[in-house]
């Protein structure tokens, strides 16, 4: 892998380090950068598997920019563990039932996945939790 920093970094075939950064334009600390890497390795398999790109709506996040939009307090964005995925073509639910049987299949990380009504989000926080973002009840039933 490429040992130097520059947002052109690719961290896996399919995936680079700008995808990351934080949507106020910090980017990953020195200090996450094994978290991220080890993140972009999980969602290759995912990529690999299912055939398509996989679009970062957010990964990092200072904790400056996640308390700006209400995230969790203790959010694994801020740990550089964590994205938001899209994959075009497919719902939210089959990108997480996708991820969900990786895990289980041991191919992928354990760790949280939760359904937002226009993504999915994804950590390797290293055990299973499972979680509906606000709203999605509503949006299943529709």
């Amino acid at each position: 892998m490429v040992a130097t920093k520059g947002i052109a970094m690719k961290l896996t075939e399919n995936f680079s380090l700008h995808e990351f950064r934080c949507r106020d334009g910090s980017d990953v600390p020195d200090e996450y950068m094994e978290n991220v890497r080890e993140l972009a390795e999980n969602l290759q398999v995912l990529r690999d598997k299912i055939g398509k790109p996989i679009t970062v709506i957010s990964g990092y996040r200072s904790p400056e920019y996640n308390k700006k939009i209400d995230g969790a307090r203790r959010s694994q964005h801020m740990l550089a563990k964590a994205g938001d995925l899209i994959v075009k073509g497919m719902t939210p639910d089959e990108v997480k039932a996708e991820i969900v049987q990786l895990i289980k299949d041991g191919k992928m990380k354990k760790g949280g996945v939760g359904l937002y009504t226009h993504f999915t989000h994804y950590d390797v926080r290293g055990f299973n939790r499972r979680w509906y973002g606000k709203g999605i009840k509503d949006y299943q039933k529709e």
